[in-house]
């Protein structure tokens, strides 16, 4: 069943009740990571292994991205902000439980390579918000693997 959750904006990524906030740093520069997220979207089934489709919607304003196990989000960019920032919110999901979800991942140089920052500021239920809690390690494991599956996929393209 699908469920519309609430219009947060960006400010919603300081303000959340629950906020998770990973980073790890990668090999290629800022340009192509940033290039990766918000232009390559048939790619990130390629480096994320928990994302089987994504895909743009509404002329490249929104995505529509599908989950390992089958949870669905329609989701509607609230930055674009080359090659620093990119972040979404999740406006309709078939998962119970959340009633706002946003990501942001923040590039910054390292070096010549890039320091990738990704926030999930979500809130929910307090089922949801409990499960998110207990899915830190997760979620954090899930994201160094598919920021390093990215990292080698990029490497390799321009070696």
């Amino acid at each position: 069943m699908a469920r519309r959750l609430s219009p947060v904006g960006l400010d919603f990524i300081e303000s959340a009740a629950l906020r998770h906030v990973f980073t790890r740093e990668v090999s290629a520069p800022p340009e192509a990571v940033y290039r990766a997220l918000a232009h390559d979207l048939a790619g990130w089934p390629t480096w994320f292994a928990a994302v089987t489709q994504c895909r743009p919607t509404d002329g490249g304003k929104g995505r529509d991205v599908r989950l390992r196990g089958g949870t669905r989000f329609r989701e509607t960019i609230l930055a674009a902000d080359e090659p620093e920032r990119y972040a979404y919110r999740v406006d309709v999901t078939n998962a119970p439980g959340p009633r706002a979800l946003v990501e942001e991942w923040r590039l910054t140089p390292a070096g010549t390579g890039t320091r990738v920052r990704w926030t999930l500021a979500a809130d929910g239920t307090p089922p949801f918000r409990l499960v998110l809690k207990l899915s830190r390690a997760g979620l954090g494991r899930a994201f160094r693997d598919a920021v390093t599956a990215l990292d080698r996929r990029l490497m390799a393209a321009t070696g």
